[in-house]
């Protein structure tokens, strides 16, 4: 239940009189159903659109009611339904704009204490090999090279996913410039030392006894993942004294 101060309590209800909260006041209402959450959480999923808190002149969230009871909703459908947040998203705001809508069902659902399989539909996009060098703008003989350099590896039944069409793009462009697979062995050793970094918090998570918090490992994987890209990019940014749009 979420009990936000001076309402009453409602299985995901805030109370409309209840005023703007802070990002503190908001993680102690929703604590109480959710110990998981965290500010760091909070703030990820405005990120994603979930939510859109106001701000003060200062730039400090407000969070309404509204706002809370809309980030009941998302948490409790990760944790219930194991939806993806876009999915979520889609969802939330059909039925804001007062349109009849199921709720989709990815994965599994939890049936009272258990968890029942559903039918899988697919959630992340691949590519066959002929469609990544057609995407990217490449041959076959470059998509060997970058391959053996480790920076774009196939899966096991030998496609690839999407994110190996975004990072295929890059190489070519930094190609552009001279830079070659080569050079770029030094990015795909750090990026693999930040992956380690995040996977060894996570760890417990997923090792954890509760399914409720192994659940949560994979979004607490993408809020580090968010960070630490944003903090690799104002890094490089700082490294050579310059400000990206």
């Amino acid at each position: 239940m979420l009990r936000t101060p001076g309402g009453g309590a409602g299985h995901g209800t805030a109370a409309a009189d209840s005023g703007l909260m802070s990002i503190g006041t908001v993680l102690n209402v929703l604590r109480e159903e959710f110990p998981e959450v965290t500010i760091s959480k909070i703030r990820f999923l405005e990120s994603e659109g979930l939510i859109e808190p106001q701000r003060t002149p200062s730039g400090y969230r407000k969070f309404t009611a509204k706002d809370v009871e809309r980030l009941g909703r998302v948490l409790r459908m990760q944790r219930d339904h194991y939806l993806p947040l876009k999915v979520i998203r889609e969802h939330l705001d059909a039925v804001e704009r007062g349109e009849s809508v199921r709720l989709p069902t990815l994965g599994r659902q939890r049936d009272g204490d258990q968890l029942r399989e559903l039918p899988e539909e697919p959630t992340v996009a691949r590519v066959g090999r002929s469609e990544l060098l057609a995407a990217a703008g490449i041959g076959d003989e470059e998509l060997q090279e970058w391959q053996s350099y480790g920076l774009i590896a196939p899966l096991e039944e030998g496609l690839y996913d999407a994110e190996a069409v975004t990072v295929a793009s890059l190489i070519a462009q930094l190609g552009r410039f001279g830079i070659e697979p080569r050079h770029l062995r030094v990015m795909k050793a750090a990026a693999d030392r930040e992956a380690g970094l995040v996977e060894q918090v996570v760890a417990p998570l997923k090792r954890h006894r509760n399914p409720q918090t192994r659940a949560h490992a994979e979004d607490r994987t993408k809020e580090l993942a968010d960070l630490t890209v944003k903090l690799h990019a104002a890094l490089v940014q700082t490294a050579l004294g310059v400000r990206l749009p």
